[in-house]
C-alpha cells in the first residue's frame, strides 16, 4: 500500500459539513483511499456505500425520492457515493442531502470524470463542496513508501509504464504490459464513449495518437481537424472530454499582450505515460527509444502538477515561445513572480533566451535534468 498524500488531508476535512469530492482517472486509487479512511474509523453499520455502477443505487440517487433516500441514510454517519458521474441528476440529489443532513452526516463522492460533476455541480453546490484531484502515484509517494534510491533506480520504468498503483505493484515487465493492455481495453475511455454518445471511437483514438506523437509541440486544432476529417468544433469537443476524463491536460502559452509572443496554440500532455505509450503501442525500453525527451518532459511536468495540486500551491503553468522560435519548456507564475524551467534529458547547458530575459527581468531560470530532477518534482525549490 502506498502512503497517499491526500489521505491525511481528507481525514482532517471530515465533518467540516461539506461534501468531499475526490476526482481522478479510473484505477488511480480513489475508492481504495476512501475505504481505507472509512473502514479504519467507522463501523460498517455507520456507512452507507452507494455506487454509480449499480442500477439499484443509480435509481435511488437519481429519483429525487427523499422518502426512499431517508430510509437509506437515516441511521448512517457516512454517505459514500462511488463513480458519481454516472448518476443522472446527482448534483441535485447531493444538494438535497447536504442541505437536509448538514451538521449530521458526512457525504463523500468519487468520480472518474469531471463530466456531470464539476461542470454541473458548480452552481447547486457552491460553498457546499471540497474538491480534490487524485493522480497516479507521485514521486513523493514512491519516496515515502520506499526511498529516493528506489525512485532513481526505477526512473526509466516510470517513463515507459507509468505509475498506476496496480502497475507499480507488479515486478515483471510482462505483467505490467498485461495490466496496461487490460486497462486500455476495458476502462480508459469508458466514460467518454458511454456517457457522451461518441459513436466514432476510431476518430477519438486517432486524435489521441496524433496528440501522443507531438507532446512537446504546439497543437494546431486546424491541422488536427484536417487530418481527422472533422471540423474544429468537434476536435475541441473531443479534447475537452479527454481533459475532463483525466487522460490529457494542456499548457497554454505565456504572454502579456506582447506582439512577438504566440498566444493561439497549446501543448498537450498525458496524465500518465502508460496511456501515451499504449496509444502509440510502444513499450520499448528507454535505451531503444527516440522519444525519450518527449517522455521526460511529460513526466516532469505531470509530477510537478501533482506536487502543486496536493500542497495547494495556487499558481498558473505555461510554456513560452516567440516568433523567433525561442522557447522555454515550462513556466510557473507563482505569487506574481515567474519561474522558468528548461527541461533536458542530458547534462547539456542552456541559457535563458535573451528576449525572455529582457522582457521578464525578474524571472528565475533553472535547468532541470536527470541530475537535479528530484528537487523539481519534490517541490524543493518552492
Amino acid at each position: 500500500m502506498y502512503n497517499r498524500i491526500l489521505e491525511k488531508k481528507i481525514e482532517n476535512e471530515f465533518f467540516s459539513w461539506k461534501i468531499i469530492m475526490l476526482l481522478g482517472a479510473r484505477q488511480v486509487g480513489k475508492t481504495t483511499l476512501m475505504e481505507n479512511i472509512l473502514w479504519s474509523r467507522y463501523k460498517n453499520s455507520e456507512i452507507l456505500s452507494l455506487n454509480g455502477d449499480y442500477n439499484e443505487d443509480k435509481e435511488v440517487l437519481s429519483s429525487g425520492d427523499m422518502k426512499k433516500l431517508d430510509l437509506y441514510v437515516e441511521d448512517k454517519k457516512i454517505i459514500f457515493v462511488d463513480e458519481a458521474q454516472k448518476i443522472e441528476n446527482i448534483w441535485n440529489t447531493l444538494k438535497i442531502l447536504i442541505d437536509k443532513y448538514k451538521n449530521r452526516k458526512q457525504i463523500l463522492v468519487t468520480g472518474s470524470s469531471s463530466i456531470n460533476l464539476l461542470d454541473l455541480t458548480s452552481e447547486p453546490l457552491t460553498g457546499r463542496k471540497i474538491v480534490h484531484i487524485m493522480y497516479p502515484i507521485s514521486c513523493e509517494e514512491i519516496k515515502k513508501t520506499y526511498d529516493i534510491r528506489y525512485l532513481d533506480q526505477n526512473l526509466n520504468t516510470l517513463l515507459v509504464y507509468g505509475s498506476y498503483p496496480e502497475v507499480l505493484n507488479v515486478r515483471t515487465i510482462s505483467d505490467k504490459i498485461k495490466i496496461l493492455k487490460e486497462l486500455s481495453n476495458s476502462s480508459l475511455y469508458r466514460d467518454i464513449l458511454e456517457f457522451q454518445q461518441i459513436r466514432n471511437s476510431f476518430v477519438l483514438m486517432k486524435l489521441l495518437k496524433l496528440l501522443a506523437l507531438q507532446i512537446w509541440k504546439e497543437v494546431s486544432i486546424n491541422e488536427l481537424a484536417t487530418n481527422l476529417g472533422i471540423d474544429t468544433k468537434t476536435v475541441n469537443k473531443y479534447i475537452d472530454l479527454l481533459e475532463k476524463s483525466f487522460i490529457i491536460f494542456s499548457l497554454a502559452p505565456y504572454f502579456t499582450n506582447k506582439r512577438k509572443e504566440l498566444n493561439k496554440s497549446k501543448k498537450i500532455y498525458f496524465y500518465d505515460l502508460w496511456i501515451r505509450n499504449a496509444v502509440i503501442n510502444d513499450f520499448n525500453d528507454i535505451e531503444n527509444r527516440r522519444d525519450v525527451w518527449d517522455l521526460w518532459e511529460n513526466f516532469l511536468i505531470i509530477e510537478r502538477m501533482k506536487y502543486n495540486s496536493y500542497y495547494d500551491n495556487f499558481l498558473s503553468s505555461y510554456f513560452w515561445k516567440n516568433y523567433n522560435q525561442q522557447e522555454i519548456d515550462y513556466i510557473e507564475d507563482y505569487n506574481s513572480k515567474l519561474y522558468a524551467y528548461e527541461i533536458k534529458w542530458g547534462k547539456k547547458k542552456v541559457k535563458l533566451p535573451q528576449s525572455f530575459a529582457k522582457t521578464y527581468q525578474n524571472a528565475n531560470f533553472e535547468l532541470v535534468n536527470k541530475q537535479n530532477y528530484l528537487n523539481f518534482v519534490l517541490g524543493r525549490d518552492i
